[in-house]
């Protein structure tokens, strides 16, 4: 049984982390619908935000379930584990789509690393996030000693990663990383995708490529992304595509 669902309403797409039961904590078989998701939103022009949330009222991730992890070999948990998560949350932080999280309640650990995979935050006046993997004998391994340390500063990353203190919403939006607190979070993170019917996706698509460019998100590939739709657009690109099918020199035109 599926325990991350992708429901699609209008141009808006839904991913639900439902496995309440267990807080929401990510499993093997998680990850692998996480990142099953990710391509078919990819894949679907018609999509205009994301919004990411989940079911019941105790936690909105707990991070990842520990009977997953706890038997695994140090190189398993190191590759299979670790690095396998990692990518998988990168692949939701490089979305071309706008991604919206929903954290209606605690976001601990692997939770905290999803919503900061997304590109704003809407959080409930209630809800905390941590770090508490120092408390079972491990460390951030899904970007929390790397992603989140360009968006929260440092001495506070510490206070959470090192000293287990929790951030709540108030401090969390008073230092950017939650775009709105609301008692209905959900319903925010709604308003703010309908806002995106009059912007072009094409512009805004873009703008997320240059903004991840700058501050170091797969920078390489966004540079080469952008660089690579200036180019398919140019009089060059047409002749030497020609050229090349009717086997002859080109004679660029530099347009």
């Amino acid at each position: 049984m599926s325990a991350i669902h992708l429901q699609i309403v209008d141009a808006v797409a839904h991913v639900v982390l439902d496995n309440p039961a267990k807080l929401n904590a990510f499993t093997p078989e998680m990850l692998a619908e996480l990142e099953a998701h990710c391509a078919t939103l990819e894949r679907n022009p018609e999509i205009r935000a994301v919004i990411l949330r989940s079911e019941g009222d105790r936690a909105f991730c707990a991070g990842a379930d520990i009977k997953a992890w706890a038997g695994l070999s140090p190189f398993d948990f190191a590759r299979a584990w670790v690095r396998e998560g990692h990518r998988i949350f990168d692949r939701l932080a490089r979305l071309s789509k706008p991604t919206i999280a929903v954290i209606h309640a605690p976001a601990f650990g692997g939770g905290l690393e999803l919503a900061a995979c997304c590109d704003i935050r809407v959080m409930a006046p209630t809800a905390t996030l941590a770090l508490p993997e120092a408390q079972v004998g491990i460390v951030p391994g899904w970007s929390g000693t790397q992603r989140l340390a360009r968006l929260i500063p440092e001495p506070v990353l510490k206070e959470m990663a090192l000293f287990g203190r929790r951030l709540d919403a108030a401090r969390a939006q008073g230092l950017g990383f939650v775009a709105e607190v609301s008692d209905d979070p959900l319903a925010a993170a709604q308003s703010i995708a309908a806002s995106l019917a009059t912007s072009s996706p094409r512009a805004v698509e873009v703008a997320k490529y240059q903004i991840h460019a700058a501050v170091g998100e797969d920078s390489a590939a966004m540079i080469e992304a952008l660089g690579g739709g200036m180019i398919a657009a140019s009089a060059d690109k047409a002749e030497g595509v020609a050229a090349f099918a009717a086997k002859r020199k080109p004679e660029f035109p530099g347009t």
